[in-house]
């Protein structure tokens, strides 16, 4: 069942989100060669804690930790621990804030370090990948507008786009429905409309888009070793487009009209 928000439960998830944008700035400024994934692990809880929320990972389905740290191949649920990051690693921290009984769900990959000309381009082509899929979401397009945008983003630059695992509605709990893929039909799928609160999270890869889990049953990895790039934010349709309720004061790109094809732009 898919269910809208109201404009209260819009501003409950928006003041979630605050502390989601607020916890992972401070953890995308934190993140340096030498620290370990389970030191950002703690700055989130604590952070997050402090702010008034609490940490929607922690015990999802027996998740032991507070964000989801993936490094390079991993795509996403790399659990926090004493890895020591590098010069030069990629790192997606996914995090969720329960703030007033709503969730807030948003997701970065960053560089450690210096990084190659390479892994720089996956990073901004997936951040760009998230742009496009927002831009779709108006009242009146479907499901499959967000997932075809993103996948003809992706696919152009040559790299590939993760089927198996997709993006979401967020309200009461961090997984609704509808279920949102990263590639798709136009026009296909559940219609948008006004309360609709989605997560939408390109996991795009510099390979194949193949992916495996490894022996921990949490940690997604691409099947051909080759990088990986993750961002999320969480999204209400609105009669005045899409409101982003994760937006960062770091590196974003607020103008989704931007982002929309020229077809679709307003003048």
């Amino acid at each position: 069942m898919i269910t809208l928000k109201s404009p209260r439960e819009i501003e409950t998830m928006r003041r979630s989100g605050k502390i989601t944008s607020k916890v992972l700035t401070d953890l995308m400024k934190a993140a340096r060669p030498g620290m370990t994934t389970a030191q950002l692990d703690a700055m989130a809880e604590k952070g997050i804690r402090e702010l008034g929320g609490i940490p929607t990972f922690k015990g999802y389905h027996g998740y032991t930790a507070s964000i989801c740290a993936s490094v390079n191949d991993e795509v996403v649920h790399g659990i926090p621990g004493d890895r020591v990051l590098k010069d030069g690693d990629l790192l997606s921290i996914d995090i969720g804030t329960t703030f007033e009984g709503y969730v807030s769900d948003s997701a970065v990959t960053v560089p450690i370090g210096t990084i190659s000309r390479n892994a720089q381009q996956l990073l901004d082509v997936t951040q760009e990948c998230l742009m496009v899929g927002i831009a779709q979401m108006k009242r009146g397009n479907h499901i499959g507008d967000i997932g075809a945008a993103v996948q003809k983003h992706a696919e152009s630059h040559g790299y590939g786009v993760v089927r198996e695992l997709v993006g979401h509605g967020v309200g009461t709990a961090m997984h609704e429905e509808p279920q949102v893929p990263n590639y798709g039909k136009p026009g296909t799928g559940a219609l948008l409309r006004p309360g609709l609160v989605l997560a939408i999270e390109p996991m795009i890869t510099e390979g194949d888009y193949q992916v495996e889990i490894l022996k921990d049953g949490w940690t997604v990895v691409t099947a051909d070793g080759k990088l990986a790039a993750h961002f999320e934010h969480t999204i209400a349709v609105t009669d005045d487009g899409p409101k982003i309720l994760t937006l960062r004061n770091c590196g974003e790109h607020p103008d989704v009209e931007k982002y929309r094809p020229k077809e679709e732009a307003v003048a």
